[in-house]
């Protein structure tokens, strides 16, 4: 197994990431989070690649919901 594809637990992905372990155990059941590897009823792990992949795509340049992604939009005009 190569550096990229070596798993981490739980509690090893939720250091590298600096969340917790219990946030990591939410996102996998309500969605959103890295994509993760069932080894067993029981285990779960996480491959670096996935993990690096989640974080590029949690990049933003603002803090709305997506509507600025290139740059800061102009405010509306105020009604008086």
């Amino acid at each position: 197994m190569t550096a990229e594809s070596s798993l981490l637990t739980v509690a090893e992905a939720a250091r590298r990431l600096s969340v917790s372990a219990s946030y990591l155990n939410k996102l996998r059941c309500t969605g959103g989070g890295p994509a993760f590897v069932k080894l067993g009823p029981r285990r779960v792990a996480y491959r670096l690649a996935d993990l690096d992949a989640w974080v590029s795509q949690m990049v933003r340049a603002t803090t709305s919901n997506g509507e600025a992604e290139a740059g800061a939009r102009a405010p509306a005009a105020v009604a008086q």
